[in-house]
């Protein structure tokens, strides 16, 4: 908003450059050429205009008020009569240098007035008093010397104003830091009333400011916090940890950010862990003692969760552990020798691979495992030829089977499976080699062949003499369908006839 004094100065000027110009008129117009009536009566006009702005405006212009000199309504100035006659004539080129010097009072005095607004909202008063004083009662000089028309002295004081002012803007930064600075200590401190006078200071210099809010909502909060904060100690010191930390939860709640509640409660909570990971510790050396190593190892377990890097629980389960594999590793041995008497390979191969997978290097259950491993496939190998004995046929099959025979006959104080499997195997490999009669029987017109044995011809009947095994006949005959027959010799000795004719004509040309 502009001053009514500053409005009017400004009007003056402008009518006094006018005149100035005017005055200047006349001498460029001789130079040149004469100038019409029409001209003399406008030059005319503009001169009165400005004598009525020489004469008459600066009275006027004391009916206002200037910045910084507030003046009571009953306050009155003496105003003396103002004539033509009394005034010293002041040449155009003079009040043309009195007019600039005026509009540079009053552009120093725009500037000091935006400033002294932006400061008087910012509350000045409050954080900078005697600065701004002193920057008041400078312009005040300067309101004096422009009353009596000393424009370059009224411009002089209104710029040290003027950057008294700028002074006190350019310094609110650091101002607004101290003041935030003062008041975290003081939060530090546990000094409420020193914190809010802190927090308020920096919320006059920065109103909308966050952090400047958030801190005094912080140090309104304060007295809360610090009761809660003594509670917790003294329920700590009693030994009631629960409470103590419900206490110091609950300041945290209030204010987050106090750093001397956060670390009690980091304390508290330590305190809280450590006693829970004793206890746990504790039980599990119990049940150690009482012999029981699971319950132990869960124990230790638990405590090493609660404490992941705890080299005690640590050492605790491998004791444990050691303690419980020696038991385990003579669990399984005998288990695995109970096996290897009952002839039951694959059991005690299990047994043996639980041992290595405790201890990998212990000699007894990695020869014993190799053992073991070895019987049981003796005794897959011996198990199928007496479960397949069609494939002893095959001479390839029939020799495998003879040397897994010879390797079982060659072990020493076989058991009774081995004994047994042996003997079913021998009489089965023996006869395997026994000849049986096989009757083949045709139409006398289909050509017959028995694989593995070969092509026999037409025939009514054959008769074949095989080894027991699996055997295929074909019969074929031009405009018959082929016959495939599929056959068994038994190791009994007994054989079935056999029929291979082509009964089934093939239709030729449509016919």
């Amino acid at each position: 908003m502009t001053h009514p004094g500053q409005t009017s100065l400004m009007s003056q000027r402008n009518i006094e450059q006018s005149a100035a110009l005017v005055e200047a008129q006349p001498v460029v117009a001789r130079q040149s050429r004469r100038p019409s009536p029409v001209v003399w009566l406008m030059l005319g006009i503009l001169v009165l205009l400005a004598l009525a702005v020489i004469f008459v405006l600066p009275g006027v212009v004391e009916e206002y008020e200037l910045p910084f000199t507030p003046r009571t309504a009953t306050e009155t100035v003496p105003v003396a009569p103002v004539t033509t006659s009394s005034l010293p004539a002041i040449s155009p080129f003079e009040e043309a240098q009195r007019a600039r010097q005026r509009a540079e009072a009053q552009d120093v005095l725009a500037s000091l007035l935006e400033r002294q607004n932006a400061l008087v909202a910012l509350n000045v008063e409050s954080w900078a008093q005697s600065e701004y004083a002193a920057a008041v009662e400078s312009a005040r000089l300067g309101d004096e010397a422009y009353r009596s028309q000393q424009f370059d002295e009224a411009a002089a004081h209104y710029r040290r104003t003027d950057s008294a002012l700028q002074a006190l803007q350019e310094s609110l930064p650091q101002g607004y830091q101290d003041a935030m600075a003062a008041g975290a200590a003081a939060l530090q401190a546990g000094d409420a009333t020193q914190a809010l006078e802190s927090f308020r200071l920096a919320l006059l210099m920065s109103p909308a400011d966050d952090d400047a809010q958030a801190g005094l909502a912080r140090a309104e909060n304060l007295p809360q916090v610090l009761a809660l904060m003594d509670e917790a100690s003294s329920l700590s010191a009693s030994g009631e940890l629960q409470e103590a930390r419900s206490r110091l939860e609950q300041a945290l709640a209030v204010d987050p950010e106090h750093p001397q509640a956060r670390r009690q409660l980091d304390e508290l909570t330590a305190r809280i862990a450590d006693n829970a990971f004793t206890a746990v510790m504790s039980q599990g050396f119990a049940a150690l003692q009482e012999g029981s190593a699971d319950d132990a190892i869960a124990a230790f377990e638990r405590a090493l969760s609660m404490r992941p890097d705890s080299r005690e629980a640590r050492a605790a389960i491998d004791q444990t552990r050691d303690q419980l594999d020696v038991s385990q590793i003579s669990r399984h041995r005998s288990s695995a020798e109970a096996y290897e008497a009952q002839e039951n390979w694959a059991s005690a191969v299990a047994e043996y691979d639980a041992v290595l997978a405790i201890d990998p290097n212990l000699v007894f259950a990695v020869e014993g495992r190799d053992h073991a491993a070895r019987r049981q496939q003796l005794d897959t190998l011996l198990q199928q030829a007496i479960d397949q004995p069609q494939r002893l046929a095959d001479e390839a099959v029939h020799a495998q089977a003879l040397q897994v025979y010879y390797t079982g006959a060659q072990l020493a104080e076989p058991g009774p499976r081995l004994q047994q499997q042996l003997a079913q195997l021998e009489q089965l490999l023996l006869a395997a080699q026994v000849p049986v009669d096989v009757q083949l029987i045709s139409d006398n017109a289909t050509e017959v062949t028995v694989y593995q044995v070969g092509v026999l011809g037409q025939f009514e009947r054959h008769t074949l003499s095989l080894t027991p095994g699996r055997y295929v006949a074909v019969g074929t005959r031009p405009g018959y369908r082929d016959v495939r027959e599929e056959f068994v010799v038994g190791l009994d000795g007994s054989s079935t006839p056999v029929t291979i004719s082509c009964t089934e004509a093939v239709a030729v040309n449509g016919r």
